[in-house]
């Protein structure tokens, strides 16, 4: 070779050596493949693509993944880069974190696949669960349970929430992977999404309109929860009845068998009307009361601002509290209690907005009611 090929050669090496292009020798901190020369319970060592000779110790050999469970000379391995050279002149590896970022690896691949997978619950708190994912600890958020497991609880009682909860430690819940950020070490899984998915093609069965048959599963402040097949859908307080209720438990309960509108859908959420395959009894009200009327009243509830009186199991009406006595700020409580029977004058209906107003002073019956307004008084 001649002094001049012998500088091309030697040009070209020192640049393949400037670019890391010759030898490839890995910095700290990075990932490396290798075959096992060797390995037992307290040491592995792997061969670096016959540059040097890597080894794992003590613990880090235990990683967050199964792939290094079973390990046998020859299997190829990777692991992370912890110390150029240690006491040996050998390079210091570690599974522990290739197996971590491996873990979280899949996990993000999972969360962009959208990956159904099965999770052991491992603990509870009052804001969900504790899973494990690929050997990585995960929350599952109370709100993204499926409505198999929400628990449902009478006055959202928060220990009651709790037992519940903790009733579901050891089971296996079939979830996805809705967050997975390994700066932040946050994994957050989701059993609702699994089941809104698998709901998807029974939901497109149905249709605004549809009138379905079911099963009073829960009832809550807001409403009652209906289980028709598979689905599952909620009466608003509202939906139940024309009349107004204080709860759902007034005129449900849970196993009863009910007939409902299906009134909305939106996503995964079906919304459910029992009222609308009811006569509304408003329709017709001016053929049963006219304004100006006399007409006995149950008191249903007292309030700071009048009272809720029943005519008939179908109309309530409001005595506002201007009505009810001629006496400046006297105490409504002292004029009747939730029962009673009075006699009230019919003010004013409005069928549309299903209002009908009463007064308790324009009765007719004065005598009552100054009777009343002495005892009132003398109070």
């Amino acid at each position: 070779m001649s002094d001049q090929d012998q500088t091309v050669a030697l040009t070209e090496f020192q640049k393949l050596m400037e670019e890391g292009q010759y030898l490839n020798v890995p910095g700290l901190g990075d990932a490396v493949k290798g075959k096992i020369i060797s390995a037992d319970r307290r040491e592995v060592r792997v061969d670096i693509d016959g540059l040097t000779t890597g080894v794992i110790r003590g613990r880090e050999i235990f990683s967050e993944s199964a792939q290094y469970d079973d390990l046998n000379v020859g299997d190829e391995v990777e692991a992370t880069v912890i110390d150029l050279e240690n006491e040996n002149g050998e390079m210091e590896l570690s599974f522990r974190f290739a197996g971590q970022k491996r873990a979280w690896e899949e996990l993000r691949e999972m969360f962009t696949a959208g990956t159904i997978l099965d999770v052991k619950i491992t603990e509870a708190n009052k804001g969900g669960l504790i899973v494990r994912v690929n050997h990585v600890t995960g929350f599952l958020p109370v709100s993204q349970l499926s409505p198999d497991h929400y628990p449902r609880v009478t006055g959202g009682d928060k220990n009651k929430i709790f037992e519940k909860l903790k009733s579901y430690v050891g089971a296996t819940f079939p979830v996805k992977v809705i967050d997975a950020n390994e700066q932040e070490e946050k994994l957050i899984v989701s059993e609702k999404s699994v089941w809104e998915e698998r709901q998807k093609s029974v939901i497109a069965q149905y249709r605004v309109g549809t009138t379905i048959e079911g099963e009073v599963t829960a009832l809550a402040d807001f409403g009652a929860f209906v289980r028709f097949g598979s689905l599952e859908g909620l009466v608003h307080i509202s939906e139940i009845a024309w009349q107004r209720i204080d709860h759902p438990r007034d005129i449900l309960k849970i196993g009863q068998k009910v007939e409902a509108e299906i009134i909305g859908i939106e996503g995964s959420k079906i919304f459910l009307s029992m009222k609308k395959l009811i006569k509304d009894p408003w329709s017709d009200i001016q053929k049963r009361y006219k304004v100006g009327d006399v007409v006995e009243g149950t008191v249903l509830k007292v309030n700071p601002f009048g009272f809720f009186v029943e005519l008939d199991p179908e109309i309530h009406g409001l005595a506002h509290v201007s009505e009810l006595s001629d006496i400046p700020g006297i105490d409504v409580n002292t004029l009747a209690k939730s029962g009673d029977k009075l006699n009230f004058k019919i003010i004013s209906i409005e069928p549309t907005e299903h209002r009908l107003g009463l007064s308790l002073k324009a009765a007719g019956d004065k005598e009552e009611v100054k009777q009343e307004e002495k005892i009132a008084e003398e109070k």
